[in-house]
């Protein structure tokens, strides 16, 4: 390594803009002994010495002693400049002293707010840590994985949710987008979450478990005094795949889920009739149709929120996902597809996404021993068609 290499190593960049407030004085001496007018001084623009210190660094005590040498420096420039009883000498000095407490000051406050950022940013945590579990690499007879960003500057959890859970009814995921953001969002997602992890286990028919969150969310807001509760719903997909490996997906208002099988392109699942979001209406009217058909080993099936189909460049064009999903995918990971899909995202916005976004990938590889059973051919499933989504009603049969 050069000469010049070992010096740029051995000093840290955040301890060599610490010199920056010197350079600062020396420079405005510089240009005071350049000049060759006895009646031009430039000691106020000594102040720069002070204002420097107070954006270098996070230390109170720094802009202080600064602020003293730069007093001092004052003090021998008017003598050199013979100006000391003139009052551009006291200004110049009430001046310095001035932006010195106001650089303090600033130093303060800036390491009281970095410190409140710092446990907003640990609290949190703890609360996704808390509501949004993170999720195994296998569950059963699926590899799983999750990508989650929220839009919140500085947040970790938005009003986007997702779970996975291990039922004796097979593998049960679900993810949904909670009407609005902040804390009354969370506080709803909380409220569905729950109600899923304990009906994905009790409840043997998935439209069941949506209507199970149905009740659940209509106790949640009204106990819970929400504001405007008539206008508060949610979106989500309901998905589980069974021992028998047939997967079954329920949708209430949310986008439809994305299957890529082999090389083929993304098939968009879509059960007809559309079902509106929960929360709209009655919890006694949830009856969502349930769609369901047989995996094969390494189909993905990709669930997403409207974030990431929402996203837009600068021209107003949405991200392509299902145009975009098959060359993504070409990793084996489930989490590194999920990691190229989301950078893929932000390379069309060209910047933070504006929504929360959340992507969940199962990926269907039963081990030998968990291998499906043939699938009856009493048994009715929705047709898939490579031109985007299935058509008909769960009559059709395979093809």
């Amino acid at each position: 390594m050069s000469p010049a290499g070992r010096f740029r190593r051995s000093i840290p960049w955040h301890r060599a803009i610490l010199a920056l407030p010197f350079l600062g004085i020396v420079f405005v001496l510089a240009l005071d002994f350049a000049g060759r007018s006895p009646r031009v001084t430039f000691e106020p623009a000594l102040t720069v010495g002070p204002a420097l210190a107070a954006v270098v660094s996070n230390k109170t005590w720094y802009p202080v002693l600064i602020g003293g040498i730069t007093v001092g420096v004052a003090f021998g420039l008017s003598a050199h400049d013979g100006t000391l009883g003139q009052s551009v000498h006291g200004a110049s000095v009430m001046a310095i002293v001035l932006i010195t407490a106001i650089g303090a000051a600033s130093v303060l406050l800036r390491n009281r707010q970095e410190q409140e950022l710092a446990d907003a940013r640990l609290v949190s945590e703890v609360a996704q840590r808390v509501l949004l579990r993170s999720i195994p690499d296998r569950i059963g007879p699926v590899r799983a994985a999750v990508h989650y960003a929220a839009a919140a500057a500085h947040a970790s959890i938005g009003g986007d949710l997702y779970e996975v859970v291990q039922t004796r009814y097979g593998v049960r995921a679900v993810i949904g987008d909670v009407r609005g953001k902040g804390l009354g969002a969370v506080e709803t997602a909380a409220a569905v979450l729950g109600a899923f992890r304990e009906a994905a286990h009790q409840e043997p028919e998935l439209d069941k478990v949506a209507a199970w969150l149905a009740v659940s969310l209509d106790r949640a807001l009204r106990e819970g005094d929400h504001e405007r509760v008539e206008e508060e719903f949610v979106t989500l997909v309901l998905v589980c795949v069974r021992p028998d490996g047939v997967a079954e997906i329920v949708n209430c208002g949310h986008p439809g889920p994305l299957l890529l099988r082999g090389d083929e392109s993304s098939v968009l699942l879509e059960s007809e009739p559309r079902v509106p979001p929960l929360g709209v209406l009655e919890p006694s009217e949830v009856d969502p149709p349930v769609l369901r058909f047989p995996c094969r080993p390494g189909d993905r099936l990709l669930l997403y929120t409207d974030g990431v189909i929402e996203a837009r460049d600068s021209w107003g064009v949405f991200y392509p996902l299902a145009d975009r999903l098959p060359e993504c995918a070409v990793a084996d990971d489930p989490a590194d597809v999920l990691e190229r899909v989301h950078e893929d995202v932000r390379r069309h916005v060209g910047r933070q996404l504006g929504d929360d976004a959340a992507m969940l990938l199962l990926q269907y590889e039963p081990l030998a021993q968990q291998r499906a059973a043939p699938v009856e051919a009493s048994t009715a499933y929705v047709a898939l068609h490579k031109v985007g989504r299935p058509r008909g009603g769960a009559s059709e049969g395979v093809r």
